[in-house]
């Protein structure tokens, strides 16, 4: 198989391109800057310029680009830039898949934050969007900017991705150090649904996407269990061996969060349900397991 990935450079591209190309499949990279061999094209998203040849003989196009979630929620170049780096290189790419003849399948990267707060209530793909949270708002604007390759007929998957767990990158790195030195916490009330995946079954989760001509849609890319934030917290701390006595109010977090208190005070029990359908088998069932591997040593 034939793969164009996006955001190869960022640490969930690394590891897919890795992923694929052990399987065998033949991977080629969008690069911003210029070509350092035959598997590199270059394109300018922002402006929308993608040569229309990079698309030939490609049997799937995968876009997992977009600036850092971690940042300065009060900055306003901040959000403005998280949200052009996601839907600018979606509708590149999009436009690009519509107007190709092969038509190849698109792998769309998204965020989980599209369902929006859904309390207690367990989120399938065909639940729907909520409230009008900054993420919210730029998964619905993520999502919206595919059209062009879903009108034009592609399979297109948009992966709504729950944070990825690896000890080499955020959320982890930042948590790990504030554990260790006893300032773990529950999060407001702990009730509120955390949804996690592990690194391995993300990248196991999206080759096998990349292989299944019949999933198409939205896809929970998350574990089978999600915990809640009270129950990760404990899991966590755990599996430290420390102890998270700690317990940040709302009315604390809210003011420092701004843009992204949502991300952390909102609740999302979410289940893999299209996954499960479609014979993908997690290696990480919930959030003891997530952990347990995010932090085992290679």
């Amino acid at each position: 198989m034939h793969v164009l990935v996006a955001g190869a450079s960022g640490f969930l591209g690394r590891h897919l391109v890795e992923a694929l190309r052990a399987r065998g499949d033949q991977v080629r990279t969008l690069t911003r800057s210029a070509p350092k061999g035959v598997d590199e094209v270059a394109w300018d998203p922002a402006s929308g310029k993608l040569d229309p040849s990079a698309l030939d003989d490609v049997d799937v196009v995968v876009n997992v680009a977009g600036s850092p979630t971690l940042g300065n929620p009060h900055s306003g170049t901040w959000a403005r830039e998280l949200r052009e780096s996601r839907v600018s290189t979606t509708r590149t790419l999009a436009e690009a898949i519509a107007e190709h003849p092969g038509r190849p399948a698109f792998l769309a990267q998204n965020g989980v934050g599209w369902y929006g707060d859904h309390g207690p209530e367990v989120i399938t793909e065909a639940s729907d969007s909520r409230g009008d949270a900054f993420m919210t708002q730029v998964s619905r604007d993520w999502q919206d900017a595919a059209t062009p390759a879903v009108d034009a007929g592609a399979r297109v998957c948009f992966l709504r991705t729950v944070p990825v767990y690896d000890r080499t990158s955020p959320p982890l790195k930042q948590l790990l150090l504030m554990f260790k030195l006893g300032l773990g916490a529950q999060l407001s009330d702990g009730r509120q649904f955390f949804p996690v995946i592990s690194l391995r079954d993300w990248v196991g989760a999206a080759v096998h996407l990349a292989h299944d001509p019949s999933v198409s849609g939205p896809v929970n890319m998350c574990a089978p269990r999600t915990p809640t934030n009270a129950e990760f917290t404990q899991s966590l701390a755990s599996a430290l061996h420390r102890k998270a006595l700690l317990r940040v109010p709302a009315f604390v977090i809210r003011p420092g969060a701004g843009r992204m208190a949502n991300e952390v005070l909102g609740s999302l029990n979410v289940t893999p349900e299209v996954l499960d359908k479609a014979g993908f088998e997690f290696h990480d069932q919930d959030v003891d397991d997530v952990l347990a591997t995010a932090l085992a040593r290679p």
